[in-house]
């Protein structure tokens, strides 16, 4: 089997580039790889996400972000670009995705304001609650695991928080539905 951007312990073999990229007005220095989701630009859709839920902060109640599904970060690091008071987490079960999106707080000078976890959902913050729960969910790995990260984000938002999430309707021909 090959690997995906969800596999735990990807076995592709290691191919580092380092990039910069424009979210808004933010201009963001990425380390991505292979094996882990659009390892060579921004997709659309989590630029989209990125930006709406910042435009949002104001609405939110007091509380931290959550970025499930990080991948090597993008989103999560402009979140805590765009929200400098609220810490920003980050989880990712793909752990060379981790590994980068560590690298990428640094290089983004925002590591101090984030906290990034090996996890597979929400296992890693069980104990934690949030103002704000955005995700890019991993498509390809079925609708168990969309369905999943919708429907278990309530038991992790304190009162009048939101969950912000960016979801292409088509993948390669076919089509997700619940």
């Amino acid at each position: 089997m090959t690997d995906h951007y969800y596999t735990k312990i990807p076995t592709t073999v290691s191919d580092r580039h380092t990039w910069q990229a424009r979210i808004g007005t933010e201009k963001l220095t990425f380390t991505t790889d292979a094996g882990v989701f659009s390892k060579m630009q921004i997709d659309y859709g989590s630029a989209l996400l990125a930006e709406t839920a910042a435009a949002t902060c104001a609405d939110l109640p007091h509380g931290n972000v959550l970025d499930v599904g990080c991948g090597y970060g993008p989103i999560g690091i402009y979140l805590a670009k765009k929200m400098p008071m609220r810490d920003v987490h980050l989880v990712d079960i793909n752990e060379r995705a981790v590994e980068l999106a560590r690298i990428n707080a640094e290089a983004n000078h925002v590591a101090s304001q984030v906290s990034i976890y090996s996890s597979y959902l929400y296992e890693a913050i069980s104990d934690q609650s949030f103002a704000l729960i955005v995700s890019n969910p991993p498509i390809r790995a079925g609708k168990k695991v969309v369905h999943e990260i919708l429907e278990k984000s309530k038991d992790y938002l304190v009162p009048g928080g939101q969950l912000q999430i960016v979801i292409q309707k088509k993948t390669r021909g076919t089509q997700c539905k619940s």
